[in-house]
Formats: C-alpha cells, structure tokens, sequence
C-alpha cells in the first residue's frame, strides 16, 4: 500500500486559472480585431507569463 505524499504546512499559489482566463480573453479581443488565434496565443503567453510569476514567488516563501 502506498503512503500519502507528505504534507506541507503552508498552501502553495496555483497560476492555472491565470493561463485559461487570459487565453479566452484574448481570444475574445482577437475576434473583435478579426485575429482570433493571434489574440488566443498571445492571451496564453501573458498568462503563462503571470503563472511563471506566481510560480517563482511562490517557490521562495
């Protein structure tokens, strides 16, 4: 029988939703500018960018 993985004691950041959000908002930017998939990759950049932030100020606390 496995053992659960150990707990931490503090809670960690999660930047998932940041990627989803800023990937339909610039979907939706995009379309108003008839450039749908470039609003969609360029919204997914920015929000991976925000979760690579959260991640890395996360991992220093």
């Amino acid at each position: 029988m496995a053992s659960p993985p150990p707990t931490s004691s503090r809670n960690s950041m999660a930047g998932g939703f940041l990627i989803a959000v800023g990937a339909m908002l610039g979907a939706g930017l995009g379309s108003f500018l008839e450039q749908a998939t470039l609003g969609f990759l360029i919204g997914a950049a920015a929000g991976a960018g925000m979760a690579i932030a959260i991640w890395l100020i996360d991992r220093r606390r």
